[in-house]
């Protein structure tokens, strides 16, 4: 099992670098000894290209950490798995690079990932200017408990699933 945990944003953009700092705050160490060695931790930016040609290397499952509008107040943290299905790798606008149009370029060049799993907050502000709100900071810890949780989860889903698959055969 590989997992990729992303953070993406813009830092020159306000809130916008949410995934970005929330990546700078997960602590490994604090991941059980199995999960830990199966996950890999990025600060991607606003590089999705180079995100997507890291996914070619053959990740199981992506937890992509992102500010996003989600019609909430500001500092909202939710978590939501995007129907894969519905991505069109034909619409694929390098100039803005959301999740959807990264998911896009992975396909476009043959690859896919097994799960995808998006930690969004809701900003306050998006102006130009480095430094995130005073909500959006302040869910920056909340963010990092979501992280930890939803890998665990998805590494004891998939190894009892393994385990399952065992005992059938």
């Amino acid at each position: 099992m590989k997992m990729l945990v992303a953070g993406i944003g813009n830092i020159f953009l306000g809130d916008d670098g949410f995934g970005v700092e929330v990546v700078k705050h997960i602590d490994t160490w604090l991941l059980p000894d199995d999960v830990r060695k199966d996950v890999t931790i990025c600060d991607f930016g606003i590089r999705g290209v180079h995100l997507s040609y890291e996914l070619l290397n053959g990740y199981d499952a992506l937890i992509l950490i992102d500010a996003m509008p989600l019609g909430e107040p500001p500092g909202t943290v939710v978590t939501f798995e995007p129907d894969l299905e519905s991505v069109d790798p034909t619409s694929v606008d390098a100039h803005s690079m959301n999740p959807a149009v990264v998911l896009g370029l992975l396909a476009n060049m043959g690859g896919h990932v097994g799960r995808v799993v998006v930690v969004g907050c809701q900003p306050l502000t998006t102006d130009e200017g480095i430094g995130l709100s005073e909500p959006v900071l302040a869910a920056v810890g909340p963010a990092v408990d979501t992280v930890r949780h939803v890998l665990t989860d998805i590494h004891s889903t998939t190894q009892n699933s393994i385990t399952q698959k065992e005992l059938q055969s």
